[in-house]
C-alpha cells in the first residue's frame, strides 16, 4: 500500500520544515508528500527543496481558497492508494505509517482518524492546551475517543486518512472552512464507509502557542459546529452545547453575588471543584505542577471560547431561513 500525504499550508514555512523532518524519519517508507501552498506570501518552496533527497515530495502553489479546497487540490494530484492529511503544525512520530499500515492490514478502515499528544519539547502553555483538548473533563476529550458521544466516529483533518475509493465516490470537501472536516466525515459515513480511530496513530499537534490564539481558535470551533447544523441539523447533539452552558454558568456567578449569597458560594464551589479536578489530573499526567496550573487556565479558555462562538453563531442561526443548504457561507480561519 502506498500513502499520499497531503499538507495544505498558508504562510508557515517554519512549521512545514519541522513536519517534513518528522516525515523523513518514518520507518515505513512507501509514501509520497504533496505540499500545497494556498496563496501564501511567505512561500515554502525553499523548505520543500531541502527535503527532495529525503522524501518523495512534490510542491504546488495555487491561489488562496481555504484549507478544504486546498486538500481537494491535493486529492486530485495524489498517486497513492490511501490519502493522509496533516495540518502544518503537526509532528509525526517515526512509527506512524508502520502503525497505520499494520492496522489497515488486520482491521480495514475506509477512513480513520488518530489522536494527538503533547511532545516532550512543547512549551508549558502548549502542553496545557494539548491537555485541555484531550481531557476527559472538557469536551475536547471526545475527539480522541473511539466513539463520539454523539454517535459514529468522525475523523478530523489534523490527522486523518481515507482510501482513494472514498474520495472517488464521495468527492472532496464541500466547505473550505468552518467545520469542513466534520461535513466531510458526515458524507463519508452517509455513503456507507467504515470509519474508526487508530489509537496508536497519534501525532504531536502544536496547536496555538498562546491563550489568546487558543481562545480565537476554539471560538471558531464553536461557530463551526453551528455552521454544520445549518446543513445537517440532526448532527447537533446535546454534548455540543456543554461549553455554551458552562459559559452561561460562568457569566451568572457575579450576578448571584448580588441576588443570592448561597447560590453565589455554591457556584464558586463548583468552579473550585472543577478546577481542582483538572489541576490534579493534568499534574499527574504531565508530572509538572506548573503545567497543571496552566491546564486549568486552558480548560476555561477552551470552554468559554467555544461557548461564545457557539452562542454567537447560534443566535445568528435563529434569525436565518430554515433552509440554509444553499445560502450557507464560509469564513476565514483565525490566525
Amino acid at each position: 500500500m502506498r500513502f499520499s500525504v497531503i499538507i495544505p499550508i498558508f504562510n508557515r514555512p517554519g512549521e512545514l520544515r519541522e513536519l517534513l523532518d518528522s516525515l523523513s524519519r518514518q520507518t515505513y517508507a512507501p509514501f509520497e508528500v504533496l505540499v500545497i501552498e494556498d496563496g501564501s506570501t511567505e512561500k515554502a518552496d525553499g523548505v520543500v527543496a531541502e527535503f527532495t533527497d529525503r522524501l518523495h515530495i512534490r510542491y504546488f502553489f495555487k491561489p488562496n481558497s481555504g484549507q478544504g479546497f486546498t486538500r481537494n487540490y491535493g486529492f486530485e494530484r495524489a498517486e497513492g492508494d490511501y490519502f493522509v492529511i496533516f495540518d502544518s503544525d503537526a509532528l509525526v512520530p517515526p512509527h506512524y505509517f508502520a502503525t497505520v499500515h499494520q492496522h489497515l492490514k488486520t482491521a480495514w478502515l475506509d477512513a480513520y482518524g488518530g489522536p494527538d499528544a503533547a511532545h516532550p519539547e512543547f512549551t508549558p502553555v502548549q502542553k496545557a492546551i494539548s491537555y485541555s483538548m484531550t481531557s476527559p473533563f472538557t469536551t475536547g476529550g471526545i475527539r480522541g475517543s473511539k466513539k463520539n458521544l454523539g454517535g459514529t466516529y468522525h475523523p478530523r483533518s489534523f490527522n486523518m486518512g481515507l482510501a482513494r475509493a472514498v474520495w472517488e465516490k464521495v468527492g472532496g470537501y464541500k466547505l473550505s472552512r468552518m467545520g469542513e472536516d466534520i461535513e466531510f466525515a458526515i458524507r463519508i459515513i452517509e455513503n456507507g464507509f467504515k470509519t474508526g480511530l487508530i489509537p496508536d496513530a497519534f501525532i504531536y499537534h502544536k496547536r496555538r502557542t498562546s491563550f489568546g490564539q487558543f481562545f480565537r481558535q476554539t471560538r471558531f470551533f464553536g461557530r463551526a459546529r453551528i455552521n454544520i447544523a445549518r446543513y445537517y441539523p440532526t448532527e447537533l447533539k446535546v454534548v455540543h452545547a456543554f461549553p455554551a452552558l458552562f459559559t452561561l454558568f460562568l457569566a451568572s456567578v457575579p450576578v448571584w453575588a448580588f441576588l443570592s449569597s448561597s447560590l453565589f458560594w455554591l457556584s464558586v464551589s463548583v468552579l473550585i471543584l472543577f478546577s481542582l479536578l483538572i489541576l490534579i489530573d493534568a499534574t499527574r499526567k504531565e508530572r509538572n505542577l506548573w503545567v497543571g496550573l496552566l491546564s486549568v487556565v486552558a480548560a476555561f479558555v477552551q470552554l468559554t471560547g467555544y461557548g461564545v462562538g457557539f452562542l454567537r453563531e447560534g443566535w445568528k442561526r435563529l434569525r436565518e431561513p430554515k433552509d440554509f443548504r444553499e445560502t450557507g457561507a464560509t469564513m476565514e480561519y483565525p490566525s
